[in-house]
């Protein structure tokens, strides 16, 4: 009872950093995995930058967010992996619907980020659910004794040139289900995870979308539904959305 009674004080600071819309929007712009200037993220908060370095210096103080100066720019970045699972598994606790969007751009934003997005340095979206749903459906992944793979998915992961005897030594969990907040379902991270996203942007698969968002390319689309078994339409995006003759 000691250690549980110990420990309140301390989650409750690290709650009450998230508790604020300008330090949350920030955590989820970091989720994109690259570090961003003072600057970036006051503009993405929609803050002055005085406003924002506050902010900013209490997530770095309580160990959410890393800080390094270049010149005159003080870059910052999400603390590490496990920093990112947390904010992306709280998000994908979060109830209320998201907002309508105001224009045909920003639906097609949005459903680009739905489809396939980065979260932190692995695969997230309905395609990050759709590779994890795919990996374990052909016995690859195993779940008997906790999230795993089997010998196939050893010979599948050498196939792909993914170093798994290298990636098992690595200071983070080899596998990891990870929350995905549009499809409240999990998408794979851990050090697999983000070996795997990483390989699949080499391999030309993947490329980089507008922020967070990611897309197949025309080669990766049918490559990877072949390395997962699947047909091709399974891997395609939705329609894109109509909202009326809105304006773009």
């Amino acid at each position: 009872m000691h250690t549980a009674t110990a420990d309140a004080p301390a989650l409750a600071q690290l709650a009450t950093l998230l508790a604020d819309t300008t330090r949350a929007r920030i955590c989820l712009a970091l989720l994109d995995g690259r570090a961003w200037t003072a600057g970036e993220l006051a503009r993405t908060a929609g803050v002055a930058p005085s406003t924002a370095s506050d902010h900013l210096s209490r997530l770095v103080e309580g160990g959410l967010l890393v800080q390094e100066r270049q010149g005159r720019h003080r870059y910052l970045r999400l603390a590490d992996p496990g920093v990112a699972q947390l904010i992306e598994d709280l998000a994908g606790r979060v109830s209320a619907p998201a907002p309508p969007a105001r224009s045909l751009r920003a639906a097609r934003a949005g459903a680009a980020l739905a489809y396939a997005r980065t979260c932190y340095d692995h695969l997230a979206g309905r395609l990050g659910v759709l590779v994890h749903d795919a990996l374990l459906r052909g016995g690859l992944l195993d779940r008997a004794g906790g999230l795993a793979l089997t010998p196939a998915g050893i010979a599948w992961c050498a196939d792909l040139g993914l170093p798994v005897a290298q990636l098992r030594s690595a200071r983070r969990p080899l596998l990891r289900d990870c929350l995905d907040w549009t499809e409240r379902r999990p998408h794979l991270s851990g050090a697999l995870g983000a070996a795997l996203c990483d390989r699949l942007f080499e391999l030309g698969w993947l490329a980089r979308g507008a922020g967070r968002a990611v897309r197949l390319t025309p080669a990766g689309g049918p490559a990877l539904a072949a390395a997962l078994d699947l047909a091709s339409d399974d891997l395609a995006p939705p329609a894109a959305p109509d909202t009326g003759g809105g304006r773009a």
